[in-house]
């Protein structure tokens, strides 16, 4: 049985996308290639694709996973490391539940309608989430002098200014939470004056032209992890989000 490369994106999560990449760099071959150009899987790739989506969980290059697959490493032991992590991983997770659902008790409804948030400590706002910031493994292999200059800016700050710039980012997305609960449009002056901000924060690590800052702002839409991490704070937040910094890359950074 053959998938089309839709198909394999619907299933895996992977955008199609990353999978023509994939294919591009001799990672994930498709099993073979139809009459009108489209690319189709069966089980030996969809197989390959979740070994490759299991080390990318732990925070391998695409470069090193392919050296992985294509060698004979016992990939045993590289699954029992992963379910370590995940293990890890899922008691992050039970933290960050309960850091969610403290906020969500907090939260009241004012006389317009509108939900403020009542904060009696600041800081439950914040547990549980990473502490640093994720690297995805594209960017590493397509770009890697940015991987690496915000490799060098990452390893250069102290847990505390970690800790700072993840409260800032988190306040950051909850403003611009309510301000797309208030219905207003991603043109307005304030909700740009957020995205000079975010900018600002993204040039800690790399600078960004116009066309990279709009294509970050569509990989927190793509990219499963970071979706999640917005739709934690606001449902529809990454889309919010990416139009926001498409306007400002538009008015600008062009």
């Amino acid at each position: 049985m053959a998938w089309s490369i839709a198909e394999v994106a619907r299933m895996s999560g992977v955008t199609s996308r990353t999978l023509r990449h994939y294919d591009e760099i001799g990672l994930l071959p498709p099993a073979w290639i139809g009459g009108n150009g489209h690319r189709y899987y069966e089980e030996a790739q969809l197989l390959r694709l979740q070994q490759i989506l299991l080390m990318r969980e732990l925070d391998l290059g695409l470069r090193e996973i392919r050296a992985v697959l294509d060698s004979q490493v016992d990939r045993v032991a590289v699954l029992r490391e992963h379910r370590q992590r995940l293990l890890a991983e899922q008691r992050r997770l039970e933290t960050l539940v309960r850091t969610i659902g403290r906020t969500i008790a907090e939260l009241e409804e004012d006389k317009d309608g509108q939900h403020m948030v009542k904060i009696n400590r600041p800081e439950n706002l914040f547990e549980g989430f990473e502490q640093s910031p994720e690297i995805d493994a594209e960017v590493r292999e397509r770009w890697p002098e940015h991987w690496e200059q915000s490799r060098q800016a990452a390893a250069a700050m102290t847990a505390e200014d970690m800790e700072r710039w993840q409260r800032a980012v988190t306040a950051q997305m909850i403003r611009l939470a309510e301000f797309m609960a208030a219905g207003t449009p991603v043109t307005d002056a304030a909700v740009q004056a957020e995205m000079e901000v975010h900018h600002q924060s993204v040039c800690r690590f790399w600078t960004p032209n116009a066309a990279a800052y709009k294509g970050l702002g569509q990989t927190y839409v793509d990219d499963p992890r970071f979706r999640e991490n917005y739709d934690k704070i606001a449902e529809g937040l990454a889309v919010y989000q990416r139009d926001a910094m498409a306007v400002y890359a538009d008015t600008r950074l062009s």
